[in-house]
């Protein structure tokens, strides 16, 4: 998602009680952030934030941590609690190839991957988050049997994680090609991206795996 400069942007987000400024601080802590001991959701790119938001809000037993690496990204999400407290939800600027600074073994119950980046040429297939690489360093903070949801309109990329997946020994489930008329359509929380491109006829491709041990 491209986004103008917003000049002061990393100091207009210690307005937000949702920003975490020193999100290191907390690995192997956050129920100390939360006060709590509910399970750990993560969104790693959470554009606008239309999509951790409403999950917070629809379900306050559960910590919600979105992730994104541009502070003028995260200031346009944090913006969204502004008039509405989600005391289960924490926006964190950082990157996320450097996710086991942020969390300890075994943290995480549940990672979200949506839209992310389809680094299209081949040279740069390292950067997708759904390189084995990436898969690896998910396995590292999620719990035995956490998940990894993951949606894309790149049916390209789509078929190069399910191939991921599988290689890195995560089981498959749910796995659909046309979100939006399958039987998970009713339960899909949507993004701004998905929902201007679902407008167009594009498909939504899904799939959830779960961590299982290499």
């Amino acid at each position: 998602m491209r986004l103008r400069n917003i000049p002061g942007a990393e100091q207009a987000l210690l307005e937000y009680p949702t920003f975490v400024e020193q999100p290191t601080d907390y690995k192997t802590r956050w129920h100390e952030r939360f006060q709590n001991d509910h399970p750990i959701h993560v969104e790693i790119g959470c554009g606008k934030g239309r999509f951790i938001t409403t999950l917070a809000a629809k379900y306050p037993e559960i910590n919600f941590i979105a992730i994104e690496l541009k502070a003028e990204v995260v200031l346009r999400a944090a913006q969204r609690t502004e008039h509405r407290p989600i005391p289960n939800l924490a926006f964190v600027q950082y990157n996320a190839a450097q996710l086991t600074d942020l969390f300890g073994p075994g943290e995480i119950s549940r990672i979200y991957l949506n839209f992310s980046d389809p680094w299209p040429k081949k040279r740069h297939h390292k950067r997708r988050l759904t390189y084995s690489s990436f898969l690896q360093l998910y396995k590292q903070v999620l719990k035995p049997d956490g998940e990894l949801h993951v949606k894309t309109d790149n049916e390209h990329l789509f078929e190069f994680t399910l191939n991921q997946l599988s290689e890195a020994l995560f089981q498959m489930r749910h796995i659909t090609f046309d979100l939006h008329h399958s039987p998970f359509a009713e339960e899909n929380v949507l993004t701004e991206y998905e929902e201007r491109f679902s407008a167009r006829g594009q498909r939504i491709y899904r799939v959830e795996a779960i961590c299982r041990p290499n």
